[in-house]
């Protein structure tokens, strides 16, 4: 009869979930609280902290299957050029620290708890977080599981908009209770500089990622192509918000989200520069996230000035 293995530790289950890239999700929550109270539904608190917590444990088991899956596919072992700890995975299965298999069981418990608090949340809430709830999970699974496996099909980018533009539009509903417009809109520009973190992370990546035949947009557009994509990206984020406002779709606090636009122009500069060197991108791909969270939390600045409580 075979030993147990001994129980991992915390620090380590906390490793395997990457935390360090949860951080855009908190502030997709915080945007759509935000976008709610500035239409007059809540600071719900309590249904606040329980959404925050729901899409961190759904970011969480995203990272957890995503490297589950690149072990399996070989993508993670074959990239020993990537730039830790913002591209290649947690390298926690490569060093030998876990096994795939501790790596999918622990997908199966943050699924779980995952699945139980968003019944609980339902209850409390409104139903639209068990139908936002399952599209997010779906997409998750499709963007690593085959036999989608969409992010070995140039799709992968994609995916990652319409899941944190869902994470959005969810933290809206919950406070609101029903869907509506302005999270919609506001969700895309937000979206939009998150997957531009997906395409420079991509970069560094490339070339174990083609070996294995998983192709990014990164491997098919080459480090050129994927920066200009990324300038394009960036000028579609804030144009969106821009005629989002002019439309009157959003109010015009929310063009506070426009301070991350220097940021984004000097990220991609350094990118184009970087491109055909990926050792060197790590200043771009730092600005790139910075440029991501700045967005979202100016505009959930703007949206919470004009609230009323």
């Amino acid at each position: 009869m075979s030993t147990p293995a001994p129980a991992l530790p915390l620090r380590t289950l906390l490793r395997m979930t990457r935390p360090g890239f949860l951080s855009i999700t908190v502030v997709a929550v915080l945007l759509g609280i935000s976008i709610a109270a500035a239409c007059g539904h809540g600071p719900h608190v309590l249904t606040g902290m329980a959404t925050l917590l729901l899409a961190c444990l759904a970011h969480a088991a995203g990272n957890v299957l995503n490297d589950y899956h690149d072990a399996l596919n070989g993508a993670d072992a074959a990239n020993t050029g990537g730039i830790h700890p913002y591209t290649g995975g947690s390298r926690l299965i490569q060093n030998r620290v876990v096994t795939p298999q501790q790596t999918r069981e622990l997908f199966y418990l943050l699924a779980f708890l995952l699945c139980a608090f968003g019944l609980l949340l339902a209850v409390k809430s409104t139903g639209w977080v068990i139908v936002l709830g399952l599209a997010g999970v779906l997409l998750t699974w499709a963007y690593s599981a085959p036999p989608l496996a969409l992010m070995k099909h140039g799709m992968g980018e994609f995916v990652v908009a319409l899941v944190w533009g869902l994470v959005v539009i969810g933290a809206d509903a919950v406070q609101r209770g029903s869907l509506f417009i302005i999270p919609v809109v506001t969700a895309v520009s937000y979206a939009l500089l998150v997957t531009n973190i997906l395409l420079i992370n991509g970069v560094p990546d490339a070339l174990s990622d083609a070996q294995v035949g998983k192709r990014t947009l990164a491997v098919l557009l080459g480090p050129r192509g994927a920066a200009l994509a990324y300038l394009l990206i960036s000028t579609l984020a804030h144009g969106w918000l821009a005629g989002g406002v002019w439309l009157l779709y959003q109010p015009e606090p929310a063009l506070w989200g426009l301070l991350s636009w220097p940021l984004s122009l000097l990220a991609s500069v350094l990118f184009w520069r970087a491109a055909r060197t990926p050792q060197a991108l790590r200043p771009a791909i730092v600005l790139t996230i910075a440029t991501a969270l700045l967005h979202g939390l100016a505009m959930a600045a703007g949206f919470w000035s004009i609230a009323r409580f």
